[in-house]
């Protein structure tokens, strides 16, 4: 943090564009910091705070539209290959259906302020199959809106921003172990938490032969889909015999299930 200042001021608009280029690409760097010490920068020295917010524009919507061009081209693939190394791959590609069922493409308004979901909804909209014009246009709008906040936050509060850079050089690598140790704490209850929900369901699974062998021996288990309607028609392969159950009215659902028969659910 203590040469934060000092790198924007010596690389400038380059730096800004690799920066949040790989930030939305999904690497682990954190851009906003950088776009709120240029904002803060534009106001005491020769950087424009115009300049870097089209910069961030442009590295974002270049990112995002890698993005989208492989959600339109690998489809669902591209989907579970992202939320398979996010903290919270078991809920990841039902929230993400779940957001653009409900909003549609203006939820890419606010995507960027949604953790985890900044990364995926770009493939979503391409698996959606959108219009690259009607990405662009939500998208855009969206890293203004993210690259906006940071650039005005930094300008509004670049007194109190330089205190603050001031205060954690004072502080030095204390300053990282603090954050460091936050972060691993975070890790690590995702971990615990993704562990007991797996302990879970190994208690409650049923694999593929064991429920054919109910269906050949004629038991007639109740199958139920409770894929969003988004997951069904990214993906629209479905179990024989298999029933909708719609998750958003499941307490209503669950009353007029039979209770004499076995009921399985599968998802996404």
């Amino acid at each position: 943090m203590a040469h934060l200042t000092q790198y924007v001021i010596a690389y400038g608009l380059p730096l800004i564009f690799g920066i949040v280029l790989l930030e939305q690409l999904g690497a682990p760097i954190p851009a906003i910091p950088v776009l709120v010490v240029a904002g803060a920068l534009s106001m005491d020295r020769d950087l424009s705070a115009w300049q870097v917010l089209v910069v961030a524009i442009g590295a974002s919507l270049a990112a995002d539209t890698v993005w989208f061009l492989l959600g339109r081209s690998q489809g669902h693939r591209i989907l579970k290959t992202l939320c398979r190394i996010s903290l919270s791959p078991d809920s990841c590609v039902r929230q993400t259906e779940s957001v653009f069922e409900r909003w549609g493409m203006p939820s890419l308004l606010v995507a960027k302020f949604v953790p985890g979901f900044s990364t995926v909804a770009p493939p979503m909209a391409g698996a959606t199959r959108a219009s690259l014009g009607e990405f662009l246009l939500f998208d855009g709008g969206g890293a203004l809106l993210w690259a906006g906040a940071g650039v005005a936050g930094g300008m509004i509060f670049h007194r109190a921003i330089d205190r603050a850079l001031a205060f954690l050089a004072s502080i030095g690598s204390a300053a990282f172990a603090v954050l460091g140790v936050g972060l691993l704490a975070f890790v690590a209850f995702k971990w615990w938490q993704r562990r007991s929900f797996y302990k879970f369901l190994r208690m409650a699974r049923i694999s593929v032969e064991d429920l054919r062998r109910l269906m050949d021996e004629g038991r007639s288990p109740l199958v139920l889909d409770v894929r969003t309607t988004k997951g069904r028609s990214l993906d629209p392969r479905r179990i024989r015999g298999a029933a909708v159950l719609d998750v958003f009215n499941l307490d209503e659902a669950l009353r007029d299930l039979p209770r004499d028969r076995e009921i399985i659910l599968y998802c996404t």
